[in-house]
C-alpha cells in the first residue's frame, strides 16, 4: 500500500510561496520547497508533475494574493476606488517585494497581454469620474498606470521608502494632472 501523502495541495503552494517571499522565483527548487516543508520532495510530486507546475501555481497564488489586496484598498473606503486600486497596488509591491517582482517585473516577452479582471472593473470608474469613453478612459488608465508602477516598482526594489501619505498626495497630484489635460483635450 503506498504510503499517505502528508501534505495537502494547497499547503506545498503556501510553502512555494513562502520560499518565493523570501529567496525570489529562482529560489524556488525542490530542495528549498522540501525544506520549508521539512520533509523530502517526494510529497511535492505527489500533487504536481514537475517544478514547473509548482511554478504555475505560485504565478496564481500570488495574482490572487496581489487581486486581495486591490479588493481590500478599494473596499475599506479611504480612498476614492480608483486611487485605492492604485494604493493597493503599491502597497503590494511595498509588503510583498518578491512576489510583485514575480508578477509585474518577470520578462513577459512571448505572453500575449491581456488585461486583468481589476482593469475591467477599474475603467468604468474612470469613465464615470471624467465623462471619458472607454477608449479614452483605457488611455488615461494606461498612463496612470506607469506611473502607478514606477513608484511601485522603486518600493518593491528598495528604491523609494515613501510612507503612505506621501505616495498618496503624489497619485492625486498626477491624477489631476492627467485629467486636466484629457478632459480639456476631449472637449477639442
Amino acid at each position: 500500500m503506498a504510503p499517505k501523502v502528508r501534505f495537502t495541495r494547497d499547503e506545498v503552494i503556501g510553502a512555494a510561496l513562502n520560499v518565493t517571499r523570501r529567496a525570489g522565483p529562482e529560489g524556488l527548487t525542490a530542495r528549498a520547497l522540501a525544506g520549508e516543508l521539512g520533509s523530502s520532495v517526494k510529497p511535492i510530486f505527489g500533487h504536481f508533475r514537475s517544478m514547473e507546475e509548482v511554478e504555475g501555481a505560485v504565478l496564481e497564488a500570488a495574482r490572487e494574493l496581489y487581486l486581495s489586496f486591490l479588493t481590500e484598498d478599494m473596499a475599506a473606503g479611504r480612498y476614492p476606488p480608483y486611487k485605492a486600486s492604485g494604493m493597493g497596488y503599491i502597497r503590494f509591491a511595498r509588503e510583498e517585494r518578491e512576489l510583485f517582482k514575480l508578477l509585474f517585473m518577470a520578462d513577459r516577452r512571448g505572453e500575449p497581454p491581456a488585461p486583468g479582471r481589476e482593469v475591467e472593473e477599474i475603467i468604468p470608474i474612470i469613465m464615470k469620474n471624467t465623462g471619458l469613453s472607454r477608449e479614452r478612459a483605457e488611455l488615461f488608465h494606461l498612463e496612470m498606470w506607469v506611473f502607478v508602477h514606477g513608484i511601485a516598482a522603486m518600493t518593491a526594489t528598495g528604491y523609494l521608502s515613501w510612507d503612505e501619505d506621501v505616495v498618496s498626495r503624489v497619485l492625486t497630484d498626477a491624477y489631476m494632472g492627467l485629467k486636466a489635460r484629457f478632459c480639456g483635450e476631449e472637449g477639442r
